[in-house]
């Protein structure tokens, strides 16, 4: 099928959020890793969202180009072309975009997305991460209200981020931000919710309840979900039973209780990263070290090009990476949920 329309994306997101289930958003940053991404979603009849962070995007426009906004775009369409070979729905989306890089990365694809739409062709993306998190929340709310009537209009979702995801990300450190940062409180998300719902109540919303970008085991992640069903509440008790499309980053390290507990608070997108690199590394690394001796010429021989053909083990890889797309529907209890069931 093919991306799903902007209809069709705020009804997967209000089927997750009903059904209390949540969609994987995995990162990718090339051909190989975006199929790996619709095959895991694929095998798991589950819809599911592909993002494009700015680091990512600028790694696939290539060492020479080094454009971010050009990698993105190049990813999307590449989906776009595949997206009809799969029997369920993707959403495109763009990851952590900071104020510094808005000119260079989510502003060039809004634009891209105009464009496009006056030649009656179909939105690029579904959706466009903005995090104002580094800024007093004031300022990160009036950027966000801009980006949000511009993007209203063009039938993308904006999401937000209020409070700050430890850790690092695509160079982006915030691991010596004080702990207090990592916690959004009620009073935030009643503000984000007053500010930003007359515009459109179908943002996205990142609010942060300890969680840390980055690889860690499990019970090293210290997280506080409770916070979620705080904010929830305070929400709801302001705004007339409103509640937020709330969105889980930083996961890696988390337990599948807490992973469950967020889904009763309202968390309908997980950003899954660092889990699907190294599942994409772990098998093309075991092939290389298993065939050594054939990749290299070693000795004056002259290898086994079947071995260091790339297509041999990037074909390990994409699997190895799809199988992991899919344990992430499985924790997230997307599988088997997609709207074209």
């Amino acid at each position: 099928m093919p991306i799903a329309t902007p209809d069709i994306y705020k009804q997967m997101l209000k089927k997750a959020k009903d059904s209390k289930y949540a969609f994987a958003a995995i990162n990718v940053t090339s051909m190989e890793t975006a199929r790996a991404a619709m095959a895991g979603f694929a095998d798991k009849k589950s819809d599911g969202i592909i993002q494009v962070s700015t680091g990512g995007g600028e790694y696939a426009s290539g060492v020479n180009v080094k454009d971010m906004a050009l990698g993105a775009i190049a990813i999307a369409e590449y989906i776009h072309k595949m997206a009809d070979s799969y029997n369920v729905y993707f959403a495109l989306h763009t990851d952590h975009c900071h104020p510094h890089k808005l000119d260079k990365f989510v502003k060039p694809l809004i634009a891209e997305t105009r464009k496009r739409r006056k030649m009656g062709l179909p939105n690029l993306f579904n959706s466009h991460m903005f995090d104002g998190s580094e800024l007093p929340l004031k300022q990160n709310m009036e950027i966000s209200k801009e980006l949000l009537k511009e993007m209203t209009e063009l039938e993308l979702l904006l999401e937000v981020e209020a409070g700050v995801v430890g850790g690092e990300e695509d160079g982006h450190d915030t691991s010596g931000v004080s702990n207090d940062k990592l916690y959004t409180t009620p009073e935030d998300m009643e503000y984000v919710y007053d500010q930003l719902s007359p515009i459109s109540k179908d943002f996205l919303f990142a609010a942060t309840f300890g969680n840390v970008h980055g690889v860690y085991k499990p019970g090293n992640v210290k997280l506080t979900p409770s916070i979620l069903k705080d904010g929830q509440e305070a929400v709801s008790n302001k705004f007339q039973g409103a509640s937020l499309n709330l969105v889980f980053h930083g996961g890696s390290g988390s337990s599948i209780e807490e992973i469950h507990e967020t889904l009763e608070y309202g968390v309908i997108k997980m950003n899954v990263d660092t889990d699907t690199q190294y599942a994409y590394s772990r098998d093309l690394v075991d092939f290389i070290f298993t065939n050594y001796k054939e990749i290299l010429k070693i000795d004056g021989e002259v290898g086994n090009k079947k071995k260091y053909d790339p297509r041999a083990y990037g074909k390990i890889a994409e699997k190895s990476m799809a199988l992991r797309v899919g344990k992430s529907c499985d924790d997230l209890r997307s599988t088997g949920k997609s709207l074209l069931l």
